[in-house]
């Protein structure tokens, strides 16, 4: 894994700050695109198979270019720095704006999957520029691996007392953290505040009966 700084404080600070930019294009994707994440490949191939089998072309050929998309992004992090020398750790922040401006100029009634190409795309570049730091590898986008190492840390500490395993847990423990604060962000920007008295009004809502028998 390539650093980007010598100082390891300073490497994991960046890691830690692009943690959060996952965080918030990830939360972002979730709420404003019917639960659909564009940080990662398993729904979006899950759907493609499903609506493969249901025979819907038109939707098969939509999961496809977001497959494709992410495909080249992961591919350009290694095609770039090969043919023009081109340092992933600058290009992929550049890439990452690109998006967040793209996204905000999408129309609302846009395909689900569609609006979330500029993230598909800006997402894989983020994941294989940066890859962790201290060296661990860690991911910026999503949490699953995150949480399992965090959790082998604290279990690895808890039989040995190696305090390696503290080290590595806080790395990957405050991963988890900022990526859930970018997340936290993303949905105080998107979502407005509760009124005084929403809760009760959505409860009386879905308890009281429905009209007109």
């Amino acid at each position: 894994m390539q650093k980007l700084s010598h100082n390891d404080h300073i490497d994991l600070y960046r890691h830690l700050s692009f943690c959060a930019v996952g965080g918030f294009f990830g939360c972002y994707a979730v709420l404003i695109h019917s639960g659909v994440m564009g940080n990662a490949q398993t729904v979006n191939l899950i759907e493609l198979l499903l609506d493969a089998l249901r025979g819907d072309l038109h939707a098969v050929l939509l999961h496809l270019g977001a497959l494709v998309l992410y495909v080249l992004g992961t591919m350009l992090t290694v095609l770039l720095p090969h043919w023009w020398g081109w340092d992933m750790h600058y290009v992929s922040p550049v890439i990452t704006a690109a998006a967040a401006v793209a996204v905000a100029f999408l129309p609302e009634t846009l395909n689900v999957v569609v609006a979330l190409y500029p993230i598909f795309f800006a997402m894989s570049i983020q994941w294989s520029s940066f890859g962790g730091a201290r060296g661990f590898y860690s991911s910026t986008i999503f949490s699953t691996n995150n949480t399992k190492q965090t959790s082998l840390a604290l279990a690895n500490y808890l039989c040995d007392h190696d305090r390696a395993h503290l080290r590595k847990l806080k790395v990957f423990a405050l991963t988890l953290l900022c990526f859930h604060i970018g997340a936290a962000a993303a949905y105080h920007k998107n979502c407005p505040p509760a009124k005084p008295g929403d809760n009760f009004y959505v409860l009386i809502s879905h308890s009281a009966p429905p009209r007109g028998g």
